[in-house]
C-alpha cells in the first residue's frame, strides 16, 4: 500500500496529529494528569510530564 493510502478514509482531529499521536500542547494541567494515568508507553509518559512541566513553570 502506498504512503498517504490512509488520507482518505481519516477523520479530521484537532486533538491529534497527522500520525494519529495526541496534541499536548491545548490541554490543561488536569486533562494532562488524566492522560498520563491512561496511558501505558514510558515515551508517551516523558512527553506528556514534559508538557505539564511546561505549563507550571509558565503559570509560576
Amino acid at each position: 500500500m502506498a504512503a498517504g493510502q490512509n488520507q482518505r478514509n481519516r477523520k479530521n482531529d484537532p486533538m491529534l496529529t497527522k500520525t494519529g499521536k495526541p496534541r499536548l500542547g491545548p490541554l490543561n494541567v488536569a486533562q494532562l494528569n488524566k492522560l498520563l494515568e491512561a496511558s501505558n508507553k514510558p515515551k508517551e509518559k516523558s512527553k506528556i510530564l514534559r508538557a505539564i512541566n511546561k505549563q507550571t513553570i509558565v503559570a509560576a
